[in-house]
């Protein structure tokens, strides 16, 4: 079983993924054929309020557990404009103080995200009524996402074209 735990973020963001791009189709289609026939039919409109809700949870999640996976990954930008003539141990050290910055942010991420679940904990989506502390929870995941891998890439050995330069 906890061999697939690596899995889940990246399931989780496929599934995001996913989720957003039907929300979009599903919002075009009622914005506009639906409601043009609702209105040549003249009887009430179909309410589509909850497509915007839809999609802004789902991209609230989708960007912070992305942004965790791409630290895993190695796969944000990074600029090597003198770090890599440096000696290796010097690289180690610079790559290992990134990484403590980039997870202290992460952490600070989950810790205002917490808060504002908590102030937000009884207030309510208008569409969906989905309780707000849904949407900044994933700060929180998102953020001890982002310190875990943070963490994990700081005690880590440097990427192989790091050094070769």
């Amino acid at each position: 079983m906890l061999r697939y735990l690596p899995a889940v973020p990246k399931f989780t963001v496929t599934a995001l993924i996913i989720l957003a791009i039907v929300n979009l189709l599903v919002g075009v289609i009622l914005r506009y054929f639906v409601g043009a026939i609702t209105d040549w039919l003249d009887v009430d409109p179909v309410p589509f309020t909850w497509v915007e809700e839809v999609g802004e949870l789902s991209l609230a999640w989708l960007t912070l557990i992305g942004a965790a996976i791409g630290i895993h990954s190695r796969s944000h930008f990074t600029l090597t404009v003198f770090v890599h003539r440096l000696p290796e141990t010097a690289q180690l050290w610079i790559h290992r103080f990134n990484h403590a910055l980039i997870a202290g942010v992460g952490l600070l991420a989950a810790w205002y995200g917490l808060k504002l679940c908590l102030l937000n904990r009884t207030l309510t989506t208008p569409g969906l009524e989905i309780n707000l502390a849904w949407l900044y929870a994933s700060s929180v995941v998102g953020g001890v996402l982002i310190a875990a891998y943070g963490f994990a890439m700081m005690i880590s050995p440097l990427p192989h074209d790091a050094s070769q330069h």
